[in-house]
């Protein structure tokens, strides 16, 4: 085999690793969709969006069917504007629901629409009326303490004597 083509080879093998490198970046910084498709635009406020991000997926079903494009905050409801691109070829009742939901215990935050009855499907710029702002964990935990906090001042905590059982 003469130098020439050991170097041929050896360029061809570095340039499939950078080819390589590359498919991983994407795939991790979830940019999978450059063009984004055929989509249609919905909008749905919520109350709190917790860690929602942009580029987050729409999942229906647990099937990624859309991404969260861009997050503001409505000045006249103080509210939580998500913008969602939906892939045109999935279609959702006008009466569907939208949760921010979460990956496992502790993963990525993600919208999860459920469809509705409805026969008529949202037209692009629909609201999606029916949410359910996303759980923050801090919170959880502290109604958690504050109404054991308020068991342990409670009569029923005590005897009738007002001592400790």
């Amino acid at each position: 085999m003469g130098r020439k083509s050991v170097e041929t080879l050896v360029g061809v093998f570095v340039l499939l690793g950078m080819l390589g490198l590359l498919f991983l970046a994407v795939k991790a910084a979830n940019l999978s969709s450059f063009g984004g498709g055929d989509t249609y635009t919905l909008v749905a406020y919520f109350d709190n969006i917790g860690g929602l991000k942009v580029r987050a997926p729409v999942r229906s079903a647990g099937v990624t069917v859309g991404r969260v494009s861009a997050i503001t905050l409505d000045a006249k409801r103080y509210q939580g504007a998500v913008r969602i691109e939906i892939d045109r070829g999935v279609q959702f009742p006008s009466d569907s629901s939208a949760r921010i939901l979460t990956s496992g215990l502790l993963g990525d935050q993600y919208v999860g629409i459920e469809p509705g009855a409805q026969e008529k499907n949202f037209a692009p710029g629909d609201e999606i009326r029916q949410t359910q702002s996303a759980v923050v964990l801090e919170n959880l935990i502290s109604q958690f303490l504050f109404s054991k906090a308020a068991d342990a001042g409670t009569p029923a905590a005590t005897g009738a004597s007002g001592t400790k059982k």
